[in-house]
């Protein structure tokens, strides 16, 4: 890692292209956040959180409850990706949230029934519209630890200092 590294937006050689996948964060987040507040979204997305062992709880909310709540945390993930432009410590926040939320949302693969089919067949693994709609995720997962191996160094050596 160059010394200079700061965050990926100050810094140079290969951790200078991590700034595109920053702002690509941010602008997935925002979207994914404005979708929260309308009520097909809602609709949506309660399957995955009504058979989610992570946050099922959310449905204390109410339908529209819950999708607010999400919203809300994916506009604060990209406000902290919008700040770790600036600041190692909320681009390492950021980022970690954000792999928190792929992971989350990566699970509903798994504990949503219907999406996957297992079998013993000529395709293992068939999934319908919902899979591969959620089978995305674990390319967003990845920007989200890429972003975070990048920013935790920094982020480390300004909470020590």
């Amino acid at each position: 890692m160059n010394a200079d590294f700061k965050i990926a937006e100050a810094g140079s050689g290969s951790y200078r292209p991590l700034a595109i996948l920053r702002w690509v964060m941010v602008i997935i987040f925002v979207s994914f956040g404005m979708q929260k507040f309308t009520p097909q979204s809602a609709q949506g997305i309660a399957q995955f959180i009504t058979n989610s062992p992570f946050i099922s709880w959310l449905s204390v909310f109410g339908l529209r409850g819950e999708a607010y709540v999400l919203g809300i945390a994916e506009f604060a993930i990209a406000a902290l990706l919008v700040g770790g432009a600036f600041n190692p410590l909320l681009s390492a926040l950021g980022a970690f949230m954000g792999v928190v939320t792929f992971a989350i949302t990566f699970s509903f693969f798994f504990t949503t029934p219907g999406v996957v089919t297992w079998s013993l067949s000529t395709d293992p693994m068939a999934w319908n519209l919902t899979g591969e709609f959620l089978f995305k995720d674990i390319v967003l997962l990845c920007v989200c630890v890429v972003l975070l191996l990048a920013s935790l160094p920094q982020a480390m050596a300004r909470v020590r200092g």
